[in-house]
């Protein structure tokens, strides 16, 4: 006897296809471009409404926690959220370490996780987990409007909609978005069987349009700042500029009014060959003495955080000394780590950077110290000088490690990237390298880097979504533990195009922990096994077992044989994998210390002969 069965009601899975149908359509008139898209049975409706647009550009990845970064790295390139889409379950939960990155680090993104229907919440179905509020307060909003039903029709552009205006002008500034997105079986529909995609607002807009503009400069504040001698020409002052620090442009313009020296990190856009510019303060600082001479009155801070702790050290010692500490943000964010600062202005920084050059230009000012702003320059000369000899080979400090050693490679690669193109730093040692020792250009490229949470989680993933979305190339610097742990973002399919060349600095481990106390506190083995931690793995044999071309870089190669390989596949397009084989870690410590070393001794000489100048 055969069984009864329940007729199958298409009119749910054409009602659910007519939903995904809408939402990416209002995605699409609200600026989203990307997609990134994991197989998945749970959000077939929604991977197959992506795929029918034209208007947007689907890239599948296997790995969901891959898949978050790369779509990060879209958000970092465009200014604009891409999508994520995952299916239920552990699927949805491997979003998260991108999730706190995109928040920690402002960048939009929008997480669309499919679910099961409530009925099968909590009795045992599989891939079921609690996927409510699921990335707790890292998400800028999140919502579950539920199964879709033909009741709910008109809410589905709003929300779509809302979730583009969320991540992108929420009061907290940009960031993640969290769709939980609960579908019914069956799961595949038609859409034009229900009516296909809601109709939207004329002319292609987007259903809701948010006004929001620059942040206002605080004009009344300037205007007393100015006025009571806070933020004058009179007054000792130094711009620290980072990530987020605004137009380049009008901070070097605020620089000159002022005659304050800006210490610009790599992030800033900033490390351009201008008179104010200071990009070594990492080495300067590092000078007792120069660092006695030179105790600034203010301290006005535009964008992220320098890495470096010997520059971070060095502002904190000013406060505690009595200078005034001024951060000016356009979100409402508490950057503030060493509770010391005086003044938070939520501002957008190009903004507040103009309204203090116009103010300053018609206010009446006495005094200033020029003498000031030359010392700064003079040491800077100094450190360029000693930096630039050392890490291209000319002097005893570079002969101490082998022809390419950490250090010399950040230098020279940073010389040598296309100006056009991006570079994606890894968090640890990379990154800072490239603040240490990467001098000012004509033309910088653009420097990104995931220091949100400071993780080396996905940084090569972060890279390919940045070369997806991206025109010109993308170089990625990574060490060989942040290649490793990302290594499924070498897994491709057939047709991806990015133009992306990941160069891995491999010296064998953990080279960060050498400079930590536990290399000095803990016997060999100890240190190598739960910190210093080399790995099996081949980096290269990886790479090219996943059909990446791969070069390599050895202490015996010639010299030159790096800058060759670099130009060679940079730009070419496609991807391709550079393995930098470096000296051991105790000797990486070595050359670092070399290096500053000759950078402290060279500013000293010069203070001994009366070139620091104090204010």
């Amino acid at each position: 006897m055969s069984v009864p069965t329940a007729p199958v009601d298409s009119g749910d899975a054409d009602t659910q296809a007519a939903f995904a149908a809408t939402v990416v359509d209002e995605w699409v008139r609200a600026g989203v471009t990307h997609a990134v898209v994991c197989p998945g049975s749970r959000s077939a409706p929604l991977a197959l409404a992506l795929v029918a647009h034209r208007g947007i550009t689907v890239h599948v990845r296997l790995d969901e926690r891959s898949a978050g970064f790369t779509a990060l790295g879209m958000g970092q390139a465009t200014g604009r959220p891409a999508l994520v889409v995952t299916t239920s379950g552990t699927a949805a939960v491997e979003l998260h370490p991108a999730v706190v990155e995109a928040d920690l680090s402002g960048v939009p993104l929008i997480a669309c996780t499919a679910d099961r229907p409530q009925e099968l919440w909590d009795v045992g179905a599989p891939q079921t987990v609690d996927q409510t509020h699921l990335f707790g307060r890292s998400v800028r909003w999140f919502a579950d409007p539920g199964v879709p039903i033909t009741a709910t029709r008109a809410t589905w552009r709003s929300l779509a909609s809302r979730a583009v205006a969320e991540a992108c002008v929420g009061a907290g500034g940009p960031g993640p978005v969290h769709l939980n997105l609960p579908f019914r079986e069956p799961l595949l529909g038609d859409p034009a069987a229900a009516g296909g995609a809601s109709p939207g607002r004329p002319d292609g807009r987007p259903w809701h349009e948010v006004v929001a503009g620059a942040t206002e400069p605080a004009a009344a504040w300037v205007r007393s700042s100015i006025e009571e001698g806070v933020v004058s020409p009179a007054r000792r002052g130094l711009i620290v500029a980072g990530a987020g620090c605004g137009d380049p442009t009008a901070v070097l313009a605020l620089s000159a009014a002022l005659g304050w020296p800006v210490l610009a990190e790599p992030r800033s856009g900033l490390r351009v060959s201008e008179p104010t510019v200071v990009a070594t303060a990492d080495g300067i600082l590092r000078s007792a003495a120069f660092v006695r001479a030179h105790v600034p009155e203010v301290v006005l801070r535009l964008g992220e955080r320098w890495v470096s702790k010997v520059v971070n050290g060095y502002l904190s010692g000013s406060v505690a000394d009595g200078a005034a500490a001024i951060v000016v943000a356009p979100a409402w964010r508490w950057t503030d780590p060493e509770r010391e600062v005086a003044t938070f202005v939520r501002a957008d920084p190009t903004s507040f950077c103009a309204e203090v050059t116009r103010t300053l230009g018609e206010a009446v000012t006495r005094g200033s110290h020029g003498g000031w702003l030359r010392s700064w320059q003079a040491a800077e000369a100094t450190a360029r000088r000693v930096i630039g000899s050392a890490l291209d080979g000319e002097s005893p400090a570079a002969a101490a490690g082998s022809p390419l050693h950490e250090p010399a490679l950040a230098h020279r690669l940073f010389a040598r990237i296309p100006s056009e193109a991006t570079l994606v730093v890894s968090s640890s040692m990379p990154v800072r390298d490239v603040e240490a020792f990467g001098l000012p250009r004509a033309r910088p490229p653009r420097v990104l880097s995931n220091r949100g949470a400071n993780g080396i989680d996905g940084v090569v993933s972060t890279a390919l979504g940045v070369a997806l979305a991206s025109s010109a190339p993308t170089v990625a610097l990574v060490g060989d533990l942040a290649f490793l742990h990302d290594v499924s973002a070498l897994v491709r399919s057939d047709g991806i195009d990015a133009d992306l060349t990941v160069v891995v600095a491999d010296n064998g481990g953990g080279g960060i922990f050498s400079f930590l106390p536990p290399a000095s506190a803990l016997d060999a083995a100890t240190f190598e096994e739960l910190f210093g931690t080399p790995q099996t793995p081949d980096p290269a044999a990886v790479a090219a077992g996943l059909g990446w071309p791969v070069d390599e870089v050895g202490p015996d190669s010639p010299p030159g044989t790096f800058e060759a390989l670099f130009d060679h596949r940079v730009g070419s397009g496609g991807l391709s994998v550079i393995r930098v084989l470096l000296p051991d870690r105790d000797e990486n410590v070595a050359v670092h210390n070399l290096v500053n070393v000759a950078v402290v001794d060279a500013l000293d000489a010069e203070d001994s002969a009366g070139g620091h100048v104090r204010g």
